[in-house]
C-alpha cells in the first residue's frame, strides 16, 4: 500500500473518530498507533493493523511518518509536538491546544524552525451545515451581517455522573466552557465574520459536583462591527433527536434577512419581511452516527487535500492563537467584570 504515513498518539474516547477518517481514505495509511494504556493500544491496533507503541518518542523514532495526529489531553501536547518536530512533516493537534498561549506560542515557534507544518485539529468548522452557513454568507444574499448568536444545549452536564460516560475529565477541568467547548464557537466565528476586536463574558457554574463553569455568555465585536454571541450551557437541551449532532441552534441576523441552524442540522433562510423561512441545502454529505455530522473525518479529509494542494490550510497552528487569545480574554472578562479589548493582530 501507498500514500502518506500517519501515526495516531493518545486513543481516548474521541480517537475514534480520528482513526475513522483516517482509516475511510485510500491515499493515507495508519502505521502506527500509541497510548500509554497497553491493551487499549493492543486492542485498536488489532482492529487497524496498525504497530502499536506505548511510548510516542519510540513510535516516532522508528517509525518514517508523514503525519503525527495527537489525540492526547492538553497538557501533553508541548512535549508531543517537541518529540514529533521533524522537516516535512505535518503535525496535527486536537483543540484545546496546549495549557496556555505561551506553551502554545513556543511550539507553534518550533515548528516554523523546524519546518514542520502544526495543525490545530479544530471540526465544528467542517460540520457540513457550518461549510454551507460559510458559503450563504460569502454569496452576499444576507447582506450586511448585523449579529449573530449560538445557544449551546448538548444536555449532558446534570448531576453527579456528568461527562463521566464519555469524558470523564471534564468534571475535574478547572476551566471548562470556554477553554474545552466554546473555543469551537469562537473558531466559527472568526471563520464567518473575521478577527475579533474585543470580548466581555459572564460565566458561572452550574454543576457544583464539577471544578470549572459550565454555564455563560460570551459576547465578540467583530473588527467589521459584527457583535457575535455565545449563549451556552450544557445542562439544557434542544430540540433534536441528538442534542450533540449540532450541540444548539444558532441565527444569523443582517440585511437580506435571518439565517438559522437547528438541532437537526437544517439551515433555513428567512428573508427581511417574509413570514415563512426556506430550507438552504446542505450539500456536503452529513453522517448522522458519527460526531458533528462527520466532521472529524472533513477535517482529515481537508488536511489530505491541502497537502496535496487542492485547498489552503485552515487552522494553522500561528493563526489558531488569534482563537486562544479570544478565550482568555473572555477568561478575564469573566473575572474583572470588563470587556477586555484584544491587542490588534491577537483576535
Amino acid at each position: 500500500m501507498g500514500g502518506l504515513r500517519v501515526g495516531v498518539i493518545g486513543l481516548g474516547y474521541f480517537s475514534q473518530f480520528h482513526l475513522d477518517g483516517w482509516l475511510a481514505r485510500d491515499d493515507v495509511q495508519v502505521v502506527a498507533v500509541c497510548d500509554r494504556d497497553p491493551a487499549r493500544v493492543s486492542r485498536v491496533a488489532d482492529q487497524t493493523g496498525a504497530v502499536p507503541y506505548v511510548d510516542a518518542g519510540e513510535m516516532l523514532a522508528v517509525q518514517d511518518l508523514d503525519i503525527v495526529d495527537i489525540v492526547a489531553p492538553p497538557s501533553t501536547h508541548s512535549d508531543l509536538v517537541w518529540l514529533a518536530l521533524k522537516e516535512g512533516r505535518t503535525i496535527v493537534c486536537q483543540k484545546p491546544f496546549c495549557t496556555s498561549i505561551e506553551e502554545a506560542e513556543k511550539v507553534v515557534f518550533a515548528a516554523k524552525t523546524r519546518g514542520t507544518r502544526l495543525i490545530v485539529h479544530e471540526n465544528f468548522r467542517f460540520q457540513p451545515w457550518h461549510r454551507e452557513i460559510r458559503d450563504f454568507l460569502t454569496s452576499g444574499r444576507m447582506g450586511q451581517v448585523y449579529q449573530a448568536r449560538f445557544a449551546l444545549r448538548p444536555g449532558d452536564g446534570r448531576g453527579p455522573k456528568a461527562y463521566l460516560d464519555r469524558q470523564p475529565a471534564f468534571q475535574t477541568m478547572p476551566r471548562l466552557l470556554v477553554y474545552e467547548t466554546a473555543v469551537h464557537q469562537i473558531d466559527l466565528f472568526r471563520f464567518f465574520f473575521g478577527p475579533i476586536r474585543s470580548v466581555y463574558a459572564d460565566l458561572r457554574r452550574l454543576n457544583t459536583v464539577i471544578a470549572g463553569e459550565d454555564a455563560g455568555m460570551i459576547i465578540c465585536e467583530h473588527t467589521n462591527g459584527v457583535r457575535s454571541v455565545f449563549d451556552g450551557n450544557r445542562l439544557s437541551d434542544h430540540v433534536a433527536d441528538n442534542p450533540r449532532l449540532t450541540m444548539g441552534e444558532s441565527v444569523i441576523e443582517g440585511e437580506g434577512g435571518s439565517l438559522s441552524l437547528d438541532g437537526f442540522g437544517t439551515v433555513q433562510f428567512r428573508p427581511f419581511g417574509a413570514h415563512n423561512a426556506t430550507d438552504v441545502p446542505v450539500k456536503r454529505p452529513i453522517n448522522p452516527q458519527a460526531f458533528g455530522g462527520g466532521c472529524t473525518a472533513a477535517g482529515i479529509d481537508h488536511v489530505v487535500d491541502a497537502l496535496a494542494g487542492k485547498v489552503p490550510f485552515e487552522n494553522e497552528a500561528e493563526e489558531y492563537l488569534a482563537v486562544m487569545h479570544a478565550c482568555d480574554a473572555a477568561y478575564v472578562s469573566a473575572e474583572t467584570g470588563r470587556k477586555v479589548v484584544l491587542q490588534e493582530g491577537t483576535g
